[in-house]
This record gives C-alpha cells, sequence and structure tokens, in this order.
C-alpha cells in the first residue's frame, strides 16, 4: 500500500511540484466508498450536501472498485485545476496548506457522510487472496500482501516506461527539471499536470481498496499512512518510480521485522517503534545529501506570505486580554471554558507563526512539543514534588531543548523537506515516546497536580457552573496576554530583522554577516519554548492527559488554520485561537455549526491558499495600508 502510494507522490510532484499530503486521505475516502457502495449500492460522493447516488442494488466487487477508481480520478482532475494550478507561483508553504486543506476535509467526509462506521476504525473484506502461503519452515505470509507488493512493481514499471519511451512521459519529465523551458518548448504543463493527478488519483484509490483489509480503515491514522510513503517518494528525489516503490517495500519490511521482534525480545518496550523508521530513513537522507528534493524551474516569482504586524497591534492585545479577562470574571460557565480554550490555541499558534511566519521554516511538530513538555510536568509535579511555577518552567526548558534538536535538519533543509521532517518526527514522538507508561501512564493516562501558589489556589475544577474556576482562566489570560504583547513587540526589533532577512534570502542574509544557522535554531527553540507553555497550561486544564492528548494530526490542523487567519502576524495567532475548536467561535455559533468544522476549515484552507496568500489578518492590513497611502496621497 505504502509502495502505491509513494508513486502517486512521485507522479505529482513531478507535473506540479506539490507533495500531497492529501494523497492518502484521499485513497481513505476511495476505500470507504468503496465498501459502501459494494455492500448497499450506495455510491457516496466527497460533497457536503449532494445526495447518495442509490442504484437499488449491490453492484459487484469489480464494478465497484472500477466506478471509485474513476470517481477519484475525477477528484484528482478538479483538484489540478481548481486548487493546484492557480497556485503554480505560490509558495512551498502555500502548496503544502492547499494541501493540507484538502486532506481535513476528505478526513471530515469520511468521518460523517460514512455514519458511525467513518468515525470509527472498519475492517472490510479482502478484494485479493488471502490464504496463508509458507515459505519454508519460519517464513509464512498472507498471498494479499504478495499480490500488494506485485502491483506495487508493476505499477512502477509502467510508470518508469512510460516515462521513458512516450511523449507525454518525456513531457512530464520537461516540467519536472524546468517548467518555464518546458512552456517555451510548446510543452502545455498545466494539461500534463492534469493527466498526473488524475493518475495518481488513481493509484492511491487502488492501493487502499487493495489494502484496507490488512489495516482497519480509519479517517486519521489511515491518512497519516501518507508519511511513511513520503519517505520513500524522498528516497527516490521523487523522481524515479521504481526506486521509490524499492524504498517503500524496504520500509515495511524494516517495520514488520520490528513487530516481529517486539514479539519475541522481552527486552523491547511495547510502544510503536516501526513508527520511527520514517523519520530514521528522512533523516539519513537528509545526512546524505541536502537537496533531497530536486529543484524546478518555476514560470515566475514565488511570493511568500507577507509579514505585517499592524499598528496598535500591542494597543489591540492588551483590550483584547482586558475584555477576555472582563467576561471570564461575569461570563457563564460555557463562555469562560472557550476563553481558556482560545488563549491557550493562541498560544499554540503563535509558535508557528515564531517558525513558519518570521523565518520560513515549516515545522509541523507543534503537539510533540507541547506534549513533551505537559508530560513532563506531571513527572515533575508527582514525583520530583516540584511546585507551580517551577515545574511547568522546568518542563518547558525539556520542550526547547527537543525544539532544538527537531530543528537541527533545518541547518541543511528548508520548506516541503523540512516539513516532511518534523511531521516524521512528530509521528515519532506520538508513537514512541507518548506511550512509553513511565512518562505518560499509558493507555490509563495520568493525572495533574493543581496549580497552587502562597495564598492563591489556582486549580480549574469547581462543581456545576463554577467551572472553570475564575482563578485560573484568568492566570491563563494573563500569561497568553504577555507573550502575545512580547510576539508583537519582538516582530518590530533588530533580531526580528534578522529573522525575516534569512526568511527573504539565506545567502543575502549571510553575506550581510547575519549567522543563518544561529537564526534557525534561535526560531526553533522560541517556537518550542512557547508551544511547551501551551501543553502545560493544557496538562493544567484537562488535568487528566492520555496517549492521545498531543497527536501529530493536530499540528497539521494547527499550521493550516493559522495559515488561514495570517501566519506572518502575532494577530493571526490570536485569530486562530479563536477559530479553534470549542473557542469563542463554537460558542458563538453553537455546538451545531461545529458538527462540519473540519470541513469548513479546509473548504477556507484551499480558498486561502489560492485567494489570500497573506491570511485574514495580512490581508486586512494591506487594505489598510493602500488607504491610508490613498489619504496621504489625496492630501
Amino acid at each position: 500500500m505504502v509502495a502505491v502510494l509513494s508513486l502517486g507522490l512521485v507522479v505529482t510532484y513531478q507535473s506540479s511540484g506539490v507533495v500531497n499530503f492529501a494523497h492518502a486521505a484521499l485513497g481513505t475516502y476511495s476505500a470507504f466508498a468503496f465498501t459502501n457502495f459494494r455492500s448497499t449500492g450506495r455510491l457516496v460522493w466527497p460533497v457536503f450536501g449532494v445526495p447518495d447516488l442509490d442504484l437499488g442494488g449491490r453492484p459487484t466487487v469489480i464494478t465497484s472498485m472500477l466506478a471509485v477508481i474513476v470517481i477519484a480520478g475525477v477528484i484528482g482532475l478538479v483538484l489540478a485545476v481548481v486548487v493546484y494550478r492557480p497556485l503554480r507561483l505560490g509558495s512551498p508553504l502555500a502548496r503544502m496548506v492547499a494541501s493540507l486543506g484538502v486532506m481535513l476535509y476528505l478526513i471530515e467526509v469520511c468521518a460523517t457522510r460514512f455514519g458511525p462506521r467513518g468515525a470509527t476504525s472498519l475492517v472490510i473484506r479482502s478484494v485479493l487472496p488471502d490464504r496463508l502461503v509458507r515459505l519454508g519452515d519460519r517464513i509464512a505470509i498472507y498471498q494479499d500482501r504478495l499480490w500488494l507488493a506485485g502491483v506495487a512493481v508493476v505499477s512502477a514499471g509502467v510508470l518508469a516506461a512510460i516515462g521513458r519511451f512516450t511523449r507525454f512521459g518525456l513531457a512530464t519529465r520537461a516540467v519536472a527539471e524546468n517548467e518555464r523551458a518546458a512552456v517555451m518548448l510548446g510543452v502545455r504543463a498545466e494539461v500534463v499536470a492534469g493527466f498526473n493527478w488524475v493518475l495518481a488519483s488513481m493509484l492511491a484509490a487502488m492501493a487502499m481498496i487493495l489494502a484496507a483489509p490488512i489495516t482497519k480503515l480509519q479517517p486519521v491514522e489511515t491518512s497519516m499512512l501518507v508519511v511513511p510513503a513520503i519517505a520513500a517518494a524522498l528516497v527516490a528525489r521523487f523522481s524515479s518510480p521504481l526506486l521509490a516503490v524499492g524504498a517503500a517495500l524496504a520500509i515495511g519490511m524494516i517495520q514488520s521485522e520490528i513487530l516481529y521482534l517486539q514479539t519475541i525480545w522481552a527486552w523491547l518496550p511495547d510502544v510503536g517503534l516501526q513508527q520511527g523508521v520514517p523519520l530514521v530513513v528522512i533523516l539519513a537522507v537528509l545526512a546524505l545529501r541536502a537537496g533531497a528534493l530536486p529543484a524546478r524551474g518555476a514560470l515566475g516569482q514565488i511570493r511568500l506570505p507577507s509579514v505585517a504586524i499592524p499598528r496598535g497591534a500591542r494597543v489591540l492585545v492588551v483590550a483584547a486580554g482586558a475584555l477576555a479577562g472582563v467576561v471570564m470574571w461575569f461570563g457563564s460557565s460555557q463562555w469562560r471554558t472557550a476563553l481558556i480554550i482560545t488563549a491557550i490555541g493562541s498560544l499554540s499558534a503563535l509558535s508557528v507563526v515564531i517558525t513558519t511566519g518570521y523565518v520560513g521554516q515549516i515545522s509541523l511538530a507543534t503537539s510533540a512539543f507541547a506534549g513533551v513538555s505537559a508530560f513532563v510536568l506531571v513527572k515533575l509535579s508527582t514525583e520530583w514534588r516540584l511546585g507551580f511555577p517551577w515545574a511547568p518552567l522546568l518542563a518547558t526548558a525539556v520542550a526547547t531543548l527537543l525544539g532544538t534538536t527537531i530543528g537541527l535538519p533545518a541547518l541543511r533543509v528548508r520548506g516541503l523537506t523540512l516539513a516532511m521532517a518534523t511531521l516524521a518526527a512528530a509521528l515519532a514522538v506520538e508513537n514512541l515516546v507518548f506511550p512509553w507508561s513511565w512518562l505518560t501512564g499509558g493507555v490509563a493516562g495520568t493525572t495533574v497536580p493543581a496549580p497552587r501558589l502562597p495564598g492563591l489556589d489556582l486549580d480549574i475544577q469547581a462543581i456545576g457552573d463554577s467551572y472553570p474556576r475564575r482563578a485560573f482562566g484568568l492566570m491563563v489570560i494573563v500569561v497568553v496576554t504577555l507573550i502575545l504583547w512580547f510576539a508583537v513587540q519582538f516582530g518590530r526589533s533588530a533580531t526580528a530583522r534578522r529573522w525575516l532577512a534569512v526568511r527573504s534570502n539565506e545567502r543575502a542574509a549571510a553575506a550581510i554577516g547575519v549567522a543563518v544557522s544561529r537564526v534557525k535554531l534561535q526560531s526553533f527553540a522560541m517556537s518550542a519554548f512557547i508551544a511547551g507553555i501551551a501543553g502545560a497550561l493544557v496538562a493544567y486544564q484537562q488535568r487528566t492527559l492520555s496517549v492521545g492528548s498531543f497527536g501529530a494530526f493536530g499540528s497539521i490542523v494547527l499550521v493550516a488554520i493559522v495559515y488561514l487567519t495570517g501566519i506572518g502576524t502575532p494577530l493571526g495567532a490570536l485569530l486562530a485561537g479563536i477559530m479553534a475548536s470549542g473557542g469563542v467561535l463554537t460558542v458563538a455559533m453553537g455546538q451545531e455549526a461545529s458538527r462540519y468544522q473540519f470541513a469548513v476549515n479546509g473548504a477556507m484552507l484551499v480558498a486561502a491558499a489560492v485567494l489570500l496568500p497573506d491570511g485574514i489578518v495580512g490581508r486586512l492590513s494591506r487594505r489598510r495600508t493602500r488607504s491610508s497611502r490613498r489619504s496621504l496621497a489625496a492630501t
């Protein structure tokens, strides 16, 4: 399955320069649609509001499979034309966010349009033969695994032959190497991209339909299978189908061997060690060659989202904090809870603004930083008996150290390659560290002691409408307001100007004396520090933490939402907190309005990547600046 998914990633990157993070999510929808169509005769479209197609009877397996694969191809064509074609001149961040938006939308489609089966894991019947085959005395393997490997190898061979011996393949290679030169020679790049997106989407659908019986279908977890596929495609430099399949099969065999060794070697910890394999592969590729992604000749200049701190931003932050304090004191329990969620969400979003907005380093590991801080806080409070505020400060320092370590790949790469590395690191932390019962309590979870100061109880727990306690809410608001005020002030400093120079052009920044490596590590350290504070506040808010409290998927959602609101300004982080699930916007619109929040956010992200590259706050700031200039010109 991962091998076929990696083929689709290679195809889409060659034709349009997009690392499609939504690739496995499209395959997941296809597998759900196939299962539903095969068992009920109803074809569920991936569009909310469009009624299902009821054929009045159950189709055959072949008919169901062909119909869903064709629909996947149509979806791929729509994505190529409507989403990614307008982003040909967009930044790598814009293209990545667009794919994340599609990913969120498709996950919500699976979770809501297929009923209870979409919200939980689903086991389906196998399309391929699944008898157990023995190879010698010690090796036994199911037939469907062998069939999948064969499908992957044959598909790779066909793609390699097309790329080498056909005019379409030559056109695709020309676009991949230098799109500008290919267009000048008469190649219609948008047509090439459209055909390749159709092919990649059909491969994703076929892979997930065939492989779904091997693993349970679950919208989020199955969609995250794109990470090992990315690792395999990275080994192949997103250019060689045969090498990508070989790397994917090797990754799969290593993961299977690790699972086997965990059953026979008792000293191996019972955690997801196999999930660390993609991270090791990605780090090895980065260590061996800095240019992990092949360079492409763009059609024009690529513009990054602007960094804008409007006039009066400090006053706005203080006023927002004061208003939140008033509502916290006089508001109902529901509004107090929403304000706490919004405040902590703004802090998490600010950590993204620091690395991605100010320095241009795309990090998808924010949840890992927050989770490590939260779980370390529990150990410091329960076993070392450290009280508030020393325990959260020391836990935040540990998160800062982790952030600096994860930021080391940024010394060699940036952009999409760095995003892949940080996402793989976040998944490794989620599956290797968080299930560790000594640190996190395992499946049972762990309880956080309440924060207290001499003469002041800051516990969130209370009975009835007194929950959450106002003292805790005010403490959160004060902490978040101070950090947001510092971020606004920092954005106007000489240090921030050096960071922006690195974001704009690393070589030019180094030429004028900016220590580029130091700037990158500083940004990761500051981002992890802020995320660590957010994690500590989450721990005090939830009081009981479990393995799933800080998933890597949360980092993906966070980066996408911050891009929507404005990734180049701390005010964008404030708006991202307002839009957080369960936050102020959720309460204002009602719980029913948040039912399709992922789908709405995903659609808005795609629209923002195409139409609002500076985000909502950035767009408003630019309009205000233009209006001021017109007024000055008129006078």
